[in-house]
């Protein structure tokens, strides 16, 4: 008779505690709100910039972010164009516009080839991101193939990889179709600063037939970029294989790039 008390005991305790760890457990989630990811971005000679990130919004871009910057990716890049009352952009380790990121960035082990990631708006089919391009909002840049070819929408939504730009005043055109992904919550005034740098006509703007100027004549410099997490793993994005634009344009003219050398 003592030993069945003893044991009936020893299950109530037992399942006292499980009550009050599951209990616990459920307290916690609904009273202990996750911070959101915050990126602190030092800018050589301009000052310090801090935004927050939204994993809600745009988790892929979220994650592709976090895991450059924390892996110092973009540690030394610029901002390599600027255009007054429209965006500052950086994050290309070329300088030029036309670089990005490989696997061998974003992960140990990784292949040194470029890779892409989906765009997270609205157009692309990402509904519920609808944050609007306002002053001081993050975004992710991306190519635009249309202009080639209106059949290439979907190549020029899934494009970016490690670019990004700042808009320093509310850009109703980006809205919907450019990933939106954080905002600036410290340091807009140097964001600012950074828009007043002189630019020019990039040096092959004749050849390219680009002829905006929008090319710091001496490009600002990420000194550092580090995000805070909070303990969270974003963990890594899923990759994508890029557009091969100069393949398609040999294929609209007949002409197998496999055999061009040979």
């Amino acid at each position: 008779m003592k030993t069945k008390n003893i044991i009936w005991i020893i299950a109530l305790i037992l399942v006292i505690v499980l009550i009050v760890t599951l209990g616990y457990g459920y307290y916690k989630r609904v009273t202990i709100q996750v911070k959101n990811p915050v990126a602190m971005m030092e800018v050589e000679n301009f000052g310090s910039i801090k935004i927050e990130l939204y994993p809600e919004l745009a988790p892929e871009t979220v994650a592709n972010f976090v895991t450059l910057a924390n892996r110092g990716f973009y540690n030394g890049l610029t901002f390599h164009r600027i255009v007054k009352d429209f965006m500052i952009q950086g994050g290309d380790k070329e300088g030029t516009g036309q670089g990005s990121a490989t696997q061998k960035d974003l992960k140990e082990n990784g292949e040194d080839t470029p890779y892409t990631i989906k765009g997270e708006f609205i157009a692309n089919g990402v509904e519920n991101n609808k944050l609007k391009f306002e002053e001081g909002i993050l975004g992710m840049a991306r190519s635009d193939y249309t202009s080639y070819s209106p059949t290439l929408t979907e190549e020029s939504y899934n494009s970016g990889s490690s670019q990004f730009f700042i808009t320093t005043k509310a850009t109703t055109s980006l809205n919907g179709y450019y990933t939106a992904f954080g905002k600036v919550i410290e340091g807009l005034d140097v964001v600012h600063k950074i828009e007043e740098v002189e630019v020019k006509a990039a040096d092959n703007a004749q050849e390219s037939g680009n002829t905006e100027v929008s090319t710091p004549v001496n490009p600002p410099k990420i000194s550092s970029l580090k995000v805070e997490t909070y303990g969270v793993d974003y963990g890594l994005p899923k990759m994508l294989e890029p557009f091969d634009y100069m393949s398609w344009m040999y294929k609209q003219y007949g002409i197998d790039s496999n055999t061009l050398g040979q």
